[in-house]
């Protein structure tokens, strides 16, 4: 039925991937006020509906890749998207507020398990001159479910019920298992590696010591700063984080190969992933919380907003994975990483005129800009490790740059916490976004 097609359909059903873990960022930032409004949450808590999906991910993505690695990507795919499915329906049908930061944060486990493999997939399947346009058409079908995911929002949100965001997700998976079980092909299912010994010390430190420090920053505002339990959190976390390094670094076998962040473009890839999903968090929450909490948008107008601001992506993707296999990673990268951080102060600038179109028009620009910052990296990133340490790499990869989303969303909260101030929010994350492009030009090396 696919015959030498089986590559593309291959890579439109991963997409689908792709584009369901933007989704569920996407969809609950302008849905995040009704949430709070009808499960009677607090401004806090309500933040854990976003922070909980984003820190699972963080904490389980290395293992999802090394699962992969061992077990086989077929597999383990279809084993991680049967459990995001069923978290999915319990976050749709949660009846308060604490169900639903714990299926958000079943839901980010079975992200943390797909999301790796469907990128070793990819890459293991297209020659390395074909990766930047598999990639772009890939962030092209992602860049459709994330351009109607605020939309889809506010839609249901305002005019039906928030909980089919999340409900939303079960055809669409069902759909995407289907093929990818129809049309992945690899001799990787019989070279398991499940005679190796799963590295629990450093699963144990690494979970333990980022859920401490997320818990720190969320919960900083509310229970003081100087609170035992809240220096103690602090404390742990950091301790933890010092030993999962040095448990890493002496295991043969280790959960996340650390002697992968010695090679240079590696890491710098990895770090300007770490950027863009700390911005993406940024903007696809905190200005749907601006446009409706202090502008008086419904969730409609505010999900219309940022929709606008990320259709340009349906083209800038394809023209950025060509431009990527002509000039190589860094050229694009730098400069995705210069419009799109320009444009996050903008916005920071123009949010005290509390104008709506001031705020979409720099919306625009930098939702043009995404494909620029993400698409070189992961050609790059991917393209300077030995192909099989790819399952690896990518877990890694995710690793951090979902710590960037959630630290984002940690640290960004307890600002507007404690300044009551959507500016500063803005006018750091757009400082940080413009200091990334010292950091790539400095590590990711020309092709």
């Amino acid at each position: 039925m696919f015959g030498e097609n089986r590559p593309w359909w291959l890579l439109g059903a991963l997409s689908g991937v792709l584009g369901l873990t933007v989704l569920d960022e996407t969809v609950v930032g302008v849905a995040l006020p009704t949430i709070r409004s009808d499960l009677a949450m607090g401004q806090l808590a309500s933040h854990w509906v976003v922070n909980a999906y984003l820190l699972t991910f963080t904490c389980f993505v290395a293992f999802g890749g090394r699962l992969g690695d061992a077990l086989g990507h077929g597999r383990v795919f279809q084993a991680g998207a049967a459990l995001f499915a069923l978290a999915s329906l319990a976050a749709g049908l949660a009846p308060t507020g604490g169900y639903l930061i714990a299926a958000r944060a079943l839901q980010g486990i079975g992200a943390a398990v797909i999301f790796p493999v469907s990128m070793a997939m990819v890459t293991v399947s297209f020659p390395p001159e074909k990766r930047g346009t598999a990639f772009g058409l890939q962030t092209t079908v992602g860049g459709i479910f994330m351009s109607s995911g605020p939309l889809i929002g506010g839609l249901f949100s305002q005019e039906l019920s928030w909980r089919w965001i999340f409900l939303i997700n079960l055809p669409i998976v069902l759909v995407i298992a289907c093929v990818v079980l129809a049309t992945w092909q690899s001799t990787d299912e019989n070279n398991s590696k499940a005679g190796e010994r799963f590295d629990t010390a450093g699963f144990a430190t690494l979970l333990v010591g980022l859920v401490a420090l997320v818990v720190f920053l969320m919960q900083g505002p509310e229970w003081g700063w100087t609170n035992p339990s809240v220096l103690m959190l602090l404390v742990i976390g950091l301790l933890l984080m010092i030993a999962f390094v040095f448990i890493e670094l002496r295991r043969p076998d280790p959960l996340i190969e650390l002697d992968l962040l010695a090679i240079r473009t590696f890491t710098g890839g990895t770090l300007s992933f770490f950027v863009f999903q700390f911005n993406k968090i940024v903007i696809f929450v905190f200005v749907a919380m601006f446009l409706q909490e202090k502008l008086g948008r419904t969730p409609v107008a505010s999900g219309l907003a940022v929709m606008i601001a990320i259709l340009p992506t349906l083209l800038t993707s394809l023209i950025t994975g060509r431009l990527t296999d002509r000039l190589g990673a860094r050229p694009p990268l730098m400069l995705g990483f210069a419009v799109n951080g320009a444009a996050v102060l903008l916005i920071g600038l123009l949010s005290t005129l509390e104008n709506y179109w001031l705020v979409v028009l720099p919306l625009i620009l930098w939702g043009a800009s995404l494909p620029f910052a993400s698409i070189p990296a992961r050609r790059a990133l991917m393209g300077a490790v030995p192909k099989p340490k790819h399952g690896q790499a990518s877990g890694i990869n995710l690793t951090i740059q979902m710590f960037g989303g959630t630290i984002g969303m940690a640290l960004c909260g307890s600002i507007l916490a404690a300044t009551g101030s959507y500016q500063l929010v803005f006018m750091i994350t757009g400082c940080l976004v413009l200091a990334t492009v010292f950091v790539i030009w400095s590590m990711v090396e020309r092709d």
